[in-house]
């Protein structure tokens, strides 16, 4: 398994950038095991959430063994703060970073499948949020999109005041992401928006993987909208666990999409952790 940090130059961002990377192309199979096709990578574009980076996802989770047992390329980027959206006055577009420059940069780098219906996106909180909003914004190009407890916060945002001592929860702060927080809730920042947009449209739509724990505050928010989902006539597969906004219950839901995800049949490869004797 092939573990990749890459940097580089942002023309949405105007800097340069670091992607972590997972690339199986240096699985080893057992002898006298089928060795796999050489062609693209399925991949998956991984979000992270807010006040973490591009290394949580390996750090917190398996998903560098899940995978290379699946035979997919895992591209991790660097979200900071901002909720995955383009905030024009700073000339930070990480809405179309996520959504099409990350793809064409990476897919010049590494040997990544070009076709839509090999390209997915994930996202955990605020890149739960990110995946579903640049999921359905770009559906052109994902045709899988998966949110763990989706920080789906859009409809608290126009009554927000500055009167909390968290940053996160001031409107100050909500302003600086989401722009003008009374025209939000009909602009592509709302995922129900987008997802109207798309069936009124006639476009093909993304397969919606949703997942939140029981104890998760956000878990109304998220129920709210698979059903809205469903009723425009998404195909949505929703699972819930007996767990808070944590990183056991996050771990477990990447494993449980790679069985929703169409990926190869894989089989298991040499790696450090089951050579015996």
């Amino acid at each position: 398994m092939a573990l990749i940090t890459a940097d580089f130059i942002s023309e949405c961002l105007m800097r340069t950038v670091t992607v972590k990377v997972i690339l199986p192309t240096d699985k080893l199979a057992f002898p006298g095991a089928p060795v796999r096709e050489a062609r693209p990578f399925k991949t998956l574009y991984l979000l992270h959430g807010i006040f973490g980076n591009y290394t949580d996802w390996v750090s917190g989770t398996s998903i560098q063994r899940i995978a290379e047992e699946n035979d997919l390329a895992v591209v991790m980027p660097c979200g900071e703060n901002s909720f995955y959206v383009d905030q024009p006055g700073a000339h930070t577009f990480y809405g179309e970073f996520i959504g099409r420059e990350l793809v064409e940069q990476t897919r010049k780098m590494f040997p990544l499948s070009h076709k839509r219906e090999d390209t997915y996106i994930a996202g955990l909180s605020m890149g739960g949020y990110g995946a579903i909003r640049n999921g359905l914004k770009y559906s052109d190009t994902f045709s899988h999109i998966a949110g763990f407890s989706s920080a789906l916060i859009i409809e608290d945002l126009p009554n927000r005041t500055n009167e909390s001592p968290f940053f996160m929860m001031r409107r100050d702060y909500a302003e600086s992401i989401f722009g003008d927080l009374d025209k939000v809730l009909e602009s592509d920042m709302n995922p129900k928006w987008l997802a109207r947009k798309l069936v009124e449209e006639g476009k093909d739509l993304p397969g919606i993987y949703l997942a939140c724990g029981t104890k998760d505050r956000l878990l109304p928010p998220n129920l709210d909208l698979r059903d809205y989902l469903t009723d425009l006539g998404y195909k949505v597969e929703y699972d819930s666990e007996d767990y808070g906004h944590e990183w056991t219950f996050w771990g477990h839901e990447v494993e449980k999409i790679m069985k929703w995800l169409p990926l190869e049949n894989s089989a298991a490869g040499i790696n450090s952790g089951n050579v015996g004797i």
